[in-house]
């Protein structure tokens, strides 16, 4: 993120200041990794996080009240999409994607070997949350929604937000917060009770695609003329969704968090229907189709075949997204359609 010069620096004296109160506090935090009990401990929806790193995001995402698993999830995926070799032209390192002067104060070892690791993904995971309860307790006092407070702190620095009282006016740091609060809903597991509400645009979205049956399969098509109008099955799926208002992004591994995750009985015609190489983790998804009904999809499904209806209970079905207007819009997006993560580790001057 990038604030006018006045109030990075604000920000940045604010962090210092109040950072030190929580660098002396934090050890109630992180000397034994326990949770604060059950109001917080979301389950993670399935497929949605690597199967290797979910006990931990589990785990650490109870660390303070102010956090959650989901939102845990939803930041570490916009930070690195869970890659733990991460690195950024700020020299932003790891799956958390600290900057080596932050690590050196909020770092902590996670996994008890004796050493806080940047780049051990279990190590990241809990600093991440360490960081985030930090801050957290930086803005106890401010009044207003805790976890909001809590990611504005992390996108704008304490300072801002304790001189606000609340969520500060940055439109940057404003989305940040409307972001990662969306995002989590996508990193939710829905429980039996759960009602995913349906999408009002998934009816146009189905049309469109019903429109490019028989439309050979091109790699890397998008339905550009200069492609003769040809898709594979992510620029199906962004072209289908464009027509009814909602951009999503390029990939099919990005459009797996456009929205909540039904059940398989629970899908309707409209959903996006996942399928991956290795099922326990989403990272390897690599290929999407839109649901019809019935069992069956509308997809584009590889070179030498047409648009045309597949079934969807497939050996390598991860799972369903049902896609939302703000689930997609919390994907922040480049012009080729992939995901920007946020702007420097730490995002701002909290964690710079």
């Amino acid at each position: 993120m990038v604030l006018g010069k006045a109030s990075a620096v604000a920000a940045g004296a604010g962090a210092v200041a109040i950072g030190f109160i929580a660098v002396v506090t934090l050890g109630t935090f992180a000397a034994g990794g326990t949770t604060q009990g059950a109001t917080n401990n979301l389950p993670l929806s399935s497929g949605t996080v690597p199967a290797a790193y979910q006990p931990l995001i589990q785990k650490w995402g109870t660390l303070c009240p102010e956090i959650s698993p989901p939102m845990l999830a939803a930041q570490l995926y916009q930070e690195s999409g869970f890659d733990p070799s991460a690195r950024s032209p700020a020299k932003a390192y790891g799956m958390a994607q600290f900057l080596e002067g932050t690590w050196a104060t909020y770092g902590i070892d996670g996994d008890g070997d004796g050493k806080a690791d940047i780049w051990n993904p279990a190590d990241a995971i809990a600093s991440a949350a360490n960081y985030d309860c930090a801050l957290a307790k930086d803005v106890a006092q401010v009044p207003g929604d805790k976890q909001s407070n809590m990611l504005a702190a992390y996108n704008a620095g304490p300072y801002a937000v304790i001189k606000s009282d609340g969520v500060p006016a940055y439109s940057e740091t404003q989305g940040y917060v409307r972001n990662i609060k969306t995002l989590a809903r996508s990193f939710t597991a829905p429980t039996p009770t759960t009602s995913v509400a349906l999408s009002a645009q998934s009816s146009g979205a189905i049309y469109y695609a019903q429109t490019k049956l028989g439309t050979p399969y091109l790699w890397g098509g998008e339905g550009l003329p200069s492609q003769d109008g040809r898709f594979d099955c992510s620029g199906l799926t962004q072209a289908a969704y464009a027509t009814v208002g909602i951009s999503l992004p390029r990939v099919a591994n990005d459009q797996w968090y456009a929205g909540e995750h039904p059940s398989r009985d629970q899908l309707r015609p409209g959903d996006l229907v996942f399928f991956a190489n290795d099922l326990n983790d989403p990272r390897s998804i690599h290929h999407v189709g839109i649901y019809v009904g019935g069992g069956y999809m509308i997809d584009a499904p590889h070179t030498g075949a047409v648009i045309r209806y597949d079934t969807i209970d497939q050996r390598d079905y991860i799972g369903a997204t049902r896609v939302t207007s703000d689930g997609a819009q919390a994907l922040q997006r480049t012009d080729d359609g992939s995901i920007i993560p946020p702007s420097t580790p730490g995002q701002g001057a909290a964690k710079s």
